[in-house]
């Protein structure tokens, strides 16, 4: 079941629009997520929201949002206020320049969505915006509104729809030079840069995502299904780097090492893994807790889905 569209409106170059649906490109929901509990009970924990000041529970009626002037002074706003802040773009995605891919700098990249046609009607005029992209191998730059913020997208073909991605404005992205200046001018001679070089030329390959693998998120499974199967933890040993006293010799014996190592090859199945969850582990299902039948009955279990090794 595809997951519901994050936003409704529609697509439009000049005169050309087309209803349109945006979903988001990706997931987070197959990583492992903790609950946050009371050590003596075993028993969740539950945030209430108090006032700072007497300590007494707020209901949500009467909360507000405030921004702050200085330590004790704010400015409400309410949310009748927010709404009419009127932007022309809530409900439509207007094109309004197309430039080439090379030009966006990746620190401006957010997240990626999909774009469909919404409903029957609109696909003609999807496809024509969608081919003219295409053909002149250009990004479309527009506006779209999300969660009351109007955010710039870049929508380029993708097989049959289009990806838009969202970028950040200028203000939000940090200038460089006041991380990199007290970088040192190192002269790289000739016979490292070769050595180095060797040891990409060693490494090179090709992108192939199903390859990766999050074994941050596998030794979660792997501890979690430990535990559950009463199995005693014990902490294993890290990794210790070495400090590097010869810059060419360390480059020769990387080059050696690669060399004996060679290229690491996937590993194969017999079975197809999951798309969801290629790569990962197989997760335990979940233990029924000692709940009452109702609560059990009414409440889905909190697992997730089975993991298989690739």
């Amino acid at each position: 079941m595809a997951p519901r569209a994050n936003w409704k409106g529609f697509l439009r170059l000049s005169l050309v629009t087309c209803p349109v649906a945006l979903y988001p490109a990706t997931s987070e929901s197959e990583k492992v997520s903790f609950n946050q509990l009371n050590r003596k009970t075993g028993h969740r924990i539950k945030y209430a929201k108090v006032d700072a000041d007497t300590g007494e529970e707020v209901d949500n009626e009467d909360i507000v949002k405030g921004y702050k002037v200085d330590t004790d002074t704010f400015i409400e706003v309410t949310k009748e206020e927010l709404e009419n802040v009127a932007l022309e773009s809530t409900r439509t995605i207007e094109i309004d320049e197309f430039v080439d891919r090379s030009e966006i700098d990746p620190r401006y990249l957010i997240r990626p969505y999909y774009l469909t046609p919404d409903g029957k009607v609109g696909h003609d005029a999807f496809a024509v915006i969608r081919e003219t992209i295409r053909e002149m191998n250009k990004v479309a730059i527009g506006r779209v509104v999300l969660t009351n913020r109007e955010h710039i997208i870049a929508l380029e073909p993708l097989d049959k729809g289009l990806m838009g991605t969202l970028l950040r404005y200028p203000y939000e992205v940090r200038p460089a030079e006041e991380y990199f200046d007290d970088i040192q001018d190192v002269k790289v001679t000739k016979d490292m840069l070769d050595l180095a070089k060797h040891i990409v030329n060693q490494k090179a390959g090709h992108f192939e995502p199903d390859k990766f693998e999050d074994q941050y998120e596998t030794a979660l499974i792997d501890l979690i299904n430990q535990k559950r199967a009463g199995k005693p933890i014990t902490a294993k040993a890290r990794p210790r780097g070495e400090n590097v006293v010869d810059l060419m010799d360390a480059l020769r014996k990387s080059i050696g090492r690669e060399g004996a190592a060679g290229p690491a090859a996937p590993k194969k199945s017999g079975k197809k893994p999951r798309k969801a969850a290629a790569g990962q582990k197989e997760m335990l299902m979940p233990i029924a807790g000692k709940k009452p039948a109702k609560e059990t009955a009414a409440k889905k279990p909190a697992a997730k889905p089975q993991r298989k090794s690739a």
